[in-house]
């Protein structure tokens, strides 16, 4: 029998590297790739052409390939925008549609780009150039809405239903604003909500289960379990039974007209109009954050624990939870009050909740 020999044949079966190493095209190649990534998660057609012209500028505007960005580039294309005036919250977007690139990079193209071109992927966005977590409204300027004022907003958004020309958006934004400020949600946590992620018989008052809670420090999404208070359950059970339906099906909780979720940008756009058509000034007008933060403030007056309020916001510290409580000028005295009522109650032998 003829001995068996392993021979070694030249060819390019496994290819070992990129189509092109052209930087430029390869990046093109890259952006497609990413926003096909887009289209699988299910975004609409107008949050994927936000995003894409969000991106173009923002790589034109660092003037060279994703993966040979510094964190020099970084402050220098934000620090641009700062001198032209834009507000924080845009800067925000640039900082954070590279860093979104920039991941899928580091998942989908590393062992690509340091084949190619000799870089291993480092994301320039560090804690120094990071954009700021709470934003243009800095609860250190602009304190959240009272919750008086949210009141009003929401009886003016229950009204509006009524008379609507589309019953079916006016009802989603009036549940899904509901949501934001009692459940103390990000926009974009809200965006990504599927209907299975509303649990009713979780706890005594049901639980909204978010799924891509905003990770620290570039960690991932945090999952986390939001209680809904205050009859957020109400609400989203008649939003379930009465309005979803009027959209196209899709496991999206609050979906646009295609069925599609809702973009953050949306959101924030939606009740910008919203307030517009309430005829408030602009000083009693409010963002999407500013609710959260109205969140934070209004239970921590209410007396709920901070460490709670800081396991439903999905805050990584307390200090972080902190920023957010701006409390009523009266919060002092309010307190005291309660303080001395208590006290003299239990003195005396009253009960103070009859």
């Amino acid at each position: 029998m003829a001995e068996a020999r392993l021979q070694v044949i030249v060819g390019g079966v496994v290819p070992q590297e990129p189509v092109t190493t052209d930087p430029w095209q390869f990046q093109i190649a890259c952006v497609d790739a990413f926003v096909a990534s887009w289209r699988a998660r299910g975004f609409s057609p107008v949050t994927i052409d936000n995003d894409i012209g969000l991106l173009e500028r923002t790589l034109a505007a660092l003037g060279r390939p994703a993966w040979e960005v510094t964190p020099e580039d970084i402050d220098r294309v934000v620090g641009d925008l700062a001198v032209k005036g834009r507000a924080t919250s845009t800067r925000r977007e640039y900082v954070q549609i590279f860093k979104g690139f920039h991941r899928f990079l580091q998942a989908r193209k590393a062992a690509e780009i340091e084949a190619a071109f000799g870089v291993r992927l480092v994301c320039p966005v560090d804690e120094f150039n990071a954009s700021r977590h709470v934003g243009d409204d800095s609860p250190s300027l602009v304190p959240p809405p009272t919750p008086e004022r949210v009141a009003e907003f929401f009886d003016f958004m229950k009204q509006r239903i009524a008379t609507a020309r589309k019953y079916g958006p006016a009802a989603r934004d009036y549940a899904m604003f509901r949501t934001l400020y009692h459940a103390g949600l990000r926009s974009e946590e809200a965006s990504l909500l599927e209907k299975p992620d509303v649990h009713f018989v979780r706890g005594p008052f049901g639980k909204l289960h978010v799924r891509f809670g905003k990770g620290a420090h570039t960690s991932g999404p945090r999952p986390r379990w939001v209680p809904m208070l205050d009859g957020l359950d109400l609400v989203l059970r008649w939003f379930l039974d009465d309005v979803r339906p009027k959209f196209p099906e899709s496991p999206v909780l609050f979906a646009d007209e295609s069925g599609g979720p809702l973009h953050r940008g949306t959101i924030r756009n939606r009740l910008r109009y919203l307030m517009e058509l309430e005829g408030r000034s602009s000083a009693e007008r409010f963002s999407p954050h500013a609710l959260r933060r109205a969140c934070a403030t209004h239970n921590y007056e209410r007396g709920v624990d901070l460490v709670a309020i800081q396991q439903m916001l999905g805050h990584w510290t307390v200090s972080s939870t902190m920023r957010y409580v701006r409390p009523s000028a009266t919060f002092i005295e309010d307190a005291y009050q309660r303080a001395v009522t208590s006290t003299l109650a239990e003195l005396s032998g009253e009960d103070t909740t009859a």
